[in-house]
């Protein structure tokens, strides 16, 4: 992205959401920065809702984006992006297992152009995921990272789990997801201080996406005091949910989504991109 001055790069976005965005964009050229991960630090969140929309704003701009749902006991990417679940052992579970395994039978195309996603079964038994270490789910994300533009990872809040500090530790920036609540900044700080215990990172994570937002009045002092990064913040829009319950993305297929959800999304895109 050398060489774009911000402006003109955030003037692309803009054009393809249809409102002004003057300060966040992408291009499609090649990323030094490349893997983003995404941790739910709070209830009343909702990561698959923000990453089928953000993906897909992404494949606009010309990348080929893969999405990977790493909630391994709970996945539900697939349902918003109106994708077949997997059949018990393929997808995820298939590629971990083996890494000769073909990743275009496991990685399943969107109806989106240039969306991809990379999902567990629901029918995958829960202890079919407690025996990997840590090099399996990082070689896993290594392969994504040579195959696709950018790779969005789903992450579960699961500290002993491997595939939470396996993706932290894989990405090239991270994000916490929170909601208005009195518990957010603490529990971003104690998995920062674990992961950084084991050498991974807190820097890294230090952003804050801000989902479901209520206008209520909040301490975000404390946020700015412990250097926390508050890159967006996505009001509640119950036309999001709904569309999500059918297997729709909200910011293609409803004609009346709200500027503003937009504009959040197009300031993700701009601080995931302004390193690049």
């Amino acid at each position: 992205m050398a060489g774009k001055p911000k402006e003109i790069v955030g003037n692309m976005v803009g054009k393809a959401f249809g409102v002004e965005m003057p300060d966040a964009g992408v291009q499609a050229a090649k990323l030094l920065y490349s893997v983003f991960g995404f941790v739910p630090a709070t209830d009343f969140t909702d990561s698959a809702l923000l990453l089928s929309n953000l993906g897909y704003a992404l494949s606009r701009q010309g990348y080929n984006v893969c999405l990977a749902d790493l909630k391994v006991f709970y996945p539900n990417l697939y349902l918003y992006l109106g994708i077949p679940q997997n059949k018990r052992g393929n997808g995820l579970l298939a590629i971990i297992k083996d890494n000769k395994a073909d990743l275009r039978e496991e990685v399943k195309p969107t109806k989106y152009e240039g969306l991809y996603l990379l999902s567990p079964s629901p029918q995958d038994l829960m202890e079919e995921y407690f025996d990997f270490g840590l090099e399996k789910v990082c070689a896993v994300i290594e392969v994504l990272k040579k195959t696709f533009d950018i790779v969005l990872l789903d992450i579960p809040n699961d500290p002993p789990l491997e595939f939470c500090l396996g993706a932290m530790k894989q990405s090239h920036m991270g994000f916490f997801i929170a909601s208005e609540r009195i518990d957010a900044v603490s529990n971003i700080m104690r998995l920062l201080d674990f992961a950084g215990s084991v050498g991974i990172s807190a820097a890294k994570f230090a952003n804050i996406i801000f989902m479901n937002m209520q206008d209520i009045k909040y301490d975000f002092n404390t946020i700015k005091k412990l250097r926390l990064n508050v890159v967006a913040g996505l009001p509640l829009v119950k036309g999001a949910a709904a569309d999500a319950l059918e297997g729709k993305l909200y910011i293609k297929d409803n004609p009346l989504a709200s500027n503003l959800y937009k504009r959040e999304i197009a300031s993700i895109i701009a601080s995931m991109f302004a390193n690049n």
